[in-house]
């Protein structure tokens, strides 16, 4: 299944290679949908919410794996850093997870119940096919984007009331988020410039919040979509702004993103809630200091 793991540093570097393939460092940010979208439901079964958790992260993982191994042949060519082409994982070992995975998340999280079987097949089905044409066509971030729409509103028909019309709203808006970091980071490789409109989409969560938030809850929308804003320009001077253009940290900062925009999207809630999300958020930046995000 693998290359001779005889020695220390082949046993190292093998497992050093499943972390990197399966962008681990983002399962914070999994996590962080999987809360939003239960809360956003009604909330309800602590059990159901663990089986959501672990299920999404072995579909996250798996869906990484699958990428990676789709793009061998690519990545022998463009990328020879990567686990594969720098033979610390076979190909065929990383095919052998990527279908385990899938499967075994797809069997957690189909006996939840109807309505969330569909959103979990439609989760599935959009991962494999973002995974198989993703370096194919240009609307590629559209299909990255509606993986992390699904998610979101398979955690909230999990929920006691199920989904709501907020939830889809929040879904939508989580998905543009998802597809402007998503055109910024295909320029991540490139040298030619990175177009500024992806970087509005980023704004889509803050637009909702300042929408519909009235009364008490205004206030607390506003610190924070204010604390989301600040945070996106912060990491996308990194990439419009420095003198020296680094997308892959815009990248990755607006991928830790994720989980201030389910913050707001629960308008930060009690304070064990805020307490939560921000861990989730402090969490994804550590794990990024050892496994690269993207």
């Amino acid at each position: 299944m693998t290359n001779d793991q005889s020695d220390p540093e082949s046993r190292r570097n093998f497992w050093r290679a499943l972390l990197v393939l399966g962008r681990v460092s983002n399962l914070p940010t999994v996590w962080s949908n999987c809360f939003a979208g239960w809360l956003l439901g009604g909330g309800g079964s602590w059990w159901a919410f663990f089986d959501l958790n672990l299920g999404a992260s072995l579909l996250y993982i798996g869906g990484m794996y699958l990428n990676d191994a789709v793009d061998a042949n690519f990545d022998r060519q463009h990328r020879k850093e990567r686990p594969i082409p720098s033979g610390h994982i076979t190909v065929g070992t990383v095919w052998w997870f990527a279908i385990v995975l899938l499967v075994a998340g797809t069997v957690l999280l189909v006996p939840l119940g109807g309505t969330p079987a569909v959103f979990t097949l439609l989760l599935v089905a959009s991962i494999v096919l973002y995974d198989v044409v993703h370096k194919w066509v240009a609307f590629s971030p559209v299909i990255m984007a509606a993986c992390r729409f699904w998610l979101f509103l398979l955690a909230a028909s999990i929920g006691d009331d199920g989904v709501t019309g907020y939830a889809v709203w929040c879904a939508l808006v989580l998905a543009a988020y998802i597809v402007g970091l998503s055109y910024i980071a295909r320029r991540e490789s490139l040298a030619s410039p990175v177009a500024a409109w992806p970087a509005y989409l980023l704004s889509m969560p803050v637009v909702l919040a300042l929408l519909i938030n009235n009364g008490d809850a205004r206030l607390r929308g506003i610190v924070l979509s204010l604390l989301l804003f600040s945070w996106v320009v912060h990491c996308l001077r990194h990439t419009f702004w420095s003198g020296k253009r680094n997308v892959g940290r815009t990248v990755s900062g607006l991928l830790a993103g994720i989980v201030l925009v389910d913050l707001l999207a629960i308008g930060g809630g009690s304070i064990w809630m805020g307490l939560g999300f921000f861990s989730l958020f402090a969490l994804a930046l550590l794990f990024q200091r050892y496994v690269p995000a993207t």
